[in-house]
């Protein structure tokens, strides 16, 4: 049996999601016709009190393009040093947007106004505009951390005494509205560009979606089309997200206890020394002295179990419903009594 957990992006449509995306009415959506298209960035739009949504490939477009929508070259995006948009895309605001990125050093990724306000620029004439904030929600590197509205609060208002822009980087939004109790509703007064993504815990195929306002959004359709961006018959993957929204959240909190069961047992292991407090779907652990990571992904990989080295002393597991209890049983059974012993 291969239980993976390197990461959410793993998981494969089930018969239902296959039927809707198989009878989904589509039509071009470049030419703005495709009806299903059009039903899932409403339907999102909606459910975050947002005026409007764009449907893309990726995380990374959708985060790319509000970053290109909210700044200006030689602008500054201020950021957690471990977010995927600085570390994971490729270098795409200095390639995109020509802005440079100021780093925080954030608690588990999670950024506060105090952190925040004294890495903002004044005016002079050779500093970069701080122009945007970008959060990331949950934070894949703080091991699934993840912000609630009491916390985004106080920054938005910071954002709007100094006149930025703020995004979220909604990788794993729903798992953490799951953890916070939330509602996806209140988000809308808060941000100016929310990326939705529907391929990880959720479990559609392909694709994010950028919500914003309906200016926002009309900008960000050509810097789609500039990206290669534009679809076709995009109704197709459009349906998968739906039936995502309708069918796949509620599962998410099994994830979160699946999550904690495993780091549980990674904490009585003598070949781990930490593991970061679990909140959502996200287990990172920190190796013993002695054992390298990848050691241990070796291993768990020969008894079946998949994980990832995310660094010189982390490894990563992420469940997801593709994982069941009978998995996260043998799993733990495979973590146990796996046995390894340190370099000399």
């Amino acid at each position: 049996m291969k239980i993976d957990l390197r990461s959410d992006t793993v998981t494969v449509p089930d018969g239902g999601m296959l039927e809707a995306m198989m009878t989904a009415k589509v039509g071009d959506d470049v030419f703005g016709e495709d009806e299903t298209v059009h039903a899932l960035e409403h339907k999102l739009a909606a459910l975050f009190n947002m005026e409007a949504g764009l449907f893309c490939p990726s995380g990374t477009m959708t985060n790319q393009i509000a970053i290109k929508c909210f700044t200006n070259p030689m602008d500054e995006v201020i950021c957690d040093q471990g977010s995927h948009v600085y570390r994971y895309e490729r270098g795409g605001i200095a390639y995109h947007s020509m802005a440079s990125v100021r780093l925080i050093n954030g608690i588990r990724g999670i950024l506060t106004p105090e952190l925040i306000e004294p890495e903002i620029n004044e005016e002079n004439i050779h500093y970069p505009n701080s122009s945007l904030v970008v959060l990331e929600n949950t934070m894949n590197k703080g091991g699934g951390a993840c912000y609630s509205l009491s916390q985004i609060e106080p920054i938005h208002t910071l954002c709007n005494i100094k006149e930025m822009k703020l995004h979220m980087d909604g990788a794993r939004i729903f798992n953490a509205l799951t953890a916070t109790g939330d509602h996806a509703s209140a988000y809308g007064q808060y941000f100016d560009g929310i990326s939705v993504c529907l391929s990880k815990g959720l479990g559609a195929p392909v694709g994010s979606v950028l919500l914003g306002s309906k200016e926002t959004i009309k900008e960000a359709i050509k810097i789609r089309k500039a990206f290669g961006g534009g679809m076709r018959q995009a109704g197709f993957l459009a349906a998968a997200g739906i039936y995502a929204l309708d069918h796949n959240i509620p599962k998410l909190a099994l994830d979160h206890q699946h999550a904690k069961a495993l780091a549980d047992a990674l904490s009585k292991v003598s070949y781990v020394s930490s593991v970061l407090p679990v909140e959502t779907n996200i287990v990172v652990f920190e190796v013993a002295k002695g054992i390298k990571p990848e050691s241990v992904v070796h291993h768990l990989a020969e008894s079946g179990v998949l994980c990832n080295a995310t660094g010189p002393k982390t490894v990563r597991m992420v469940t997801h419903l593709n994982i069941s209890e009978e998995m996260i049983d043998r799993a733990i059974e495979n973590i146990i009594h796996l046995h390894l012993s340190a370099h000399k």
